[in-house]
């Protein structure tokens, strides 16, 4: 069981190409290919080293360094996170994948209003790539995705295209490096240093206002159809709760491997046991945890020190975990937290 997002599990497949309906769209299109190289001289890169607006801008990532030859005026966002970060950065995506989904424009509450057009809403695991080529994209973003090869083979054809960063796969991305990444390929890397520095004041602000979150330990969990599991290190839900101060439950993160989450059987439910322990449902209602008599059994459930994200949008905006999400997440979750930490 893989305790991520609705279609999560999935993410490792390869990605279906309709070749020959591809290669008729790609015909033509002014786009250029992206650039893998290694000379990095006279460009910027994803550090956001370069003056705002400078082009060519080089941004690394695991499958080299992709050039950006000048503005990107149609950007395509396909990874999980990436149309609202490019909002967050004053873009306008032309497309855009809809995670979670959300409906609508795609994006969460906390990106409301932000779009000027509703972008073309693109598939997420499997993205339609004849869509894609179709926008006539001069920007593709892909960079919180599972990081397959042949999907950045494929879309890397129709536009100079971002993807995960190294040690990014299967979405382990943080929204730090996404905001950054983002940023330098859209040729703003100032602003994205700006985004990230206002986010990081409040998380410091909420870790200080509230000592009592210090070392104490958390499990971040959820549930989906298949069952229970709980996410490891090196992910954003972790992230988010160790920089409030909270340290991920060790005997979780002891079952770590290479993805983001752990599966956990209903037999050792204890695993989720900890000083707080979060739960977030995922394709199912709420009270199919809150109302398991395993999961009630759990000592820290038991306790009370335990809390089921009933409402929609905070899980969206925990699970998200990109630069706008996380300052609402910010906002919803911290008071929950200081309620079941305080008992």
């Amino acid at each position: 069981m893989n305790a991520s997002a609705p279609r999560a599990r999935r993410a490792r497949r390869t990605p279906v190409l309709v070749a020959g309906a591809v290669a008729a769209l790609l015909v033509g299109l002014s786009a250029c290919g992206s650039s893998d190289d290694s000379d990095s001289s006279a460009s910027s890169s994803a550090s956001g080293g370069a003056s705002e607006g400078a082009f060519p801008a080089k941004v690394a990532t695991k499958f080299g360094e992709v050039t950006v030859d000048k503005q990107p005026k149609r950007i395509v966002a396909l990874g999980w996170g990436d149309a609202e970060t490019v909002l967050a950065l004053g873009g306008q995506p032309v497309g855009a994948s809809d995670w979670l989904p959300f409906g609508g424009e795609g994006v969460g509450p906390w990106a409301k209003g932000m779009y000027d057009k509703k972008p073309e809403l693109i598939g997420t695991m499997e993205p339609e790539f004849e869509k894609i080529a179709s926008l006539q994209p001069d920007l593709i973003l892909d960079t919180k995705s599972s990081g397959d090869q042949t999907r950045y083979d494929t879309l890397k054809k129709i536009a100079p295209t971002v993807g995960v960063p190294k040690g990014g796969d299967q979405y382990k991305l943080s929204w730090e490096q996404q905001t950054t990444m983002i940023a330098a390929a859209m040729g703003v890397p100032e602003k994205g240093k700006e985004l990230i520095a206002e986010t990081e004041k409040k998380f410091e602000a909420a870790a200080k206002a509230h000592p009592e979150f210090k070392d104490k330990t958390i499990t971040v969990g959820s549930r989906t159809s298949e069952g229970f599991g709980v996410y490891v290190g090196g992910t954003g839900r972790i992230d988010f709760v160790e920089r409030l101060g909270f340290k991920n439950n060790p005997k979780a993160e002891a079952q770590a491997g290479e993805g983001f989450s752990v599966s956990v059987s209903k037999e050792n439910l204890d695993l989720l046991d900890a000083d707080l322990t979060v739960m977030t449902p995922i394709g199912i209602p709420a009270t199919d945890i809150s109302n398991d008599p395993l999961y009630k059994a759990v000592p820290s459930v038991k306790a009370g020190n335990a809390i089921v994200f009933d409402d929609k949008d905070i899980s969206q905006a925990f699970a998200t975990d990109s630069v706008l999400s996380v300052s609402y997440a910010l906002e919803k979750v911290v008071p929950l937290f200081t309620e079941k930490v305080a008992k």
